[in-house]
């Protein structure tokens, strides 16, 4: 009877071991873009993205699916528009967040205080950051989320897209005249701000060809008219978006006191690129590579 009941209970503990390694392989261990190592223990089924940027990436590796809520400026795809939004940025909403009762929330590392960051791991949720400054910066984010939310596959052929599709732009740019270029990311009335060394818009310049005229900055830095007129690019790039008031971004950069002298303004060769495609860190950085290409070159 003893001896029974002892080999009934080292079964069961046998069983209990079997099913706790079964549980520990089945848990995804990865490192976020602060560093950090974050350990998922179960399948993730409901999602909250703050930045633009990761929203496209989920919905581009088949994950959009899980999003029960994304920040307020995600806009793409046109799907996402049906998720509801909640505050984010430097004002995010976490109590928002919070009734949403996600499993992940995925959000930027600035602007995030590590109290508020507190209040959601409180709560039980699991946060992810996300940090893409530059192209390898995006294939990392892909390759994270694809942890995240179990499309690994689905995030490697996405990165492998996008390296094919930016060789590609690089080898038509090969032997093409160049030049130099400024990115505006931030208008003349706000004060300037531009691109410099390892950002993904230098990087976009430097596949087409060209010299950023501010790439001995790091990061995104402020500016003056006087650096940009010193500098004299032969191409302008802006960023802003027009709302109906005023002049246009291109007519208005053309119209600047003092600039009629530069090369690109003199040469008419000023592009208001798509903003959002150009200055979110996701997959549509390659459209924007495509239509500064054609800007460039006319092709």
């Amino acid at each position: 009877m003893k001896s029974s009941r002892m080999l009934s209970l080292l079964l069961a503990l046998v069983l209990a071991l079997s099913l706790s390694s079964f549980v520990m392989a089945e848990s995804t261990v990865l490192t976020d873009m602060a560093g950090r190592e974050i350990v998922l223990s179960n399948q993730v089924e409901r999602l909250v993205a703050l930045q633009a940027a990761d929203v496209e990436i989920l919905y581009a590796i088949g994950a959009g699916g899980l999003l029960v809520g994304r920040g307020e400026y995600a806009n793409y795809p046109e799907q996402a528009l049906e998720v509801p939004s909640v505050q984010s940025g430097f004002e995010t909403n976490f109590e928002q967040i919070i009734a949403l009762e996600p499993d992940v929330v995925v959000l930027a590392k600035m602007g995030q205080r590590e109290e508020d960051v507190k209040k959601l791991e409180d709560a039980g949720i699991i946060t992810v950051v996300s940090d893409a400054q530059d192209i390898e910066g995006v294939y990392t984010a892909i390759h994270m989320l694809g942890q995240v939310t179990g499309q690994v596959e689905e995030a490697w052929a996405l990165v492998e897209s996008m390296r094919a599709s930016f060789d590609e732009i690089k080898g038509m740019a090969e032997g093409k005249a160049g030049g130099s270029v400024y990115f505006e990311v931030s208008p003349l009335q706000f004060g300037l701000w531009t691109a410099g060394a390892h950002t993904y818009m230098d990087e976009l310049a430097n596949l087409l060809g060209l010299t950023n005229i501010f790439s001995d900055l790091e990061g995104w830095q402020a500016v003056s008219e006087e650096q940009v007129l010193a500098r004299d690019p032969d191409y302008i790039v802006t960023t802003a978006m027009y709302f109906g008031e005023g002049l246009e971004p291109v007519a208005e950069i053309l119209a600047r006191p003092n600039w009629g002298g530069l090369k690109a303004v003199s040469g008419q060769k000023v592009f208001n690129a798509d903003s959002d495609a150009i200055t979110r860190p996701g997959p549509r950085l390659v459209e924007a590579a495509r239509a500064f290409y054609s800007f460039v070159y006319g092709e």
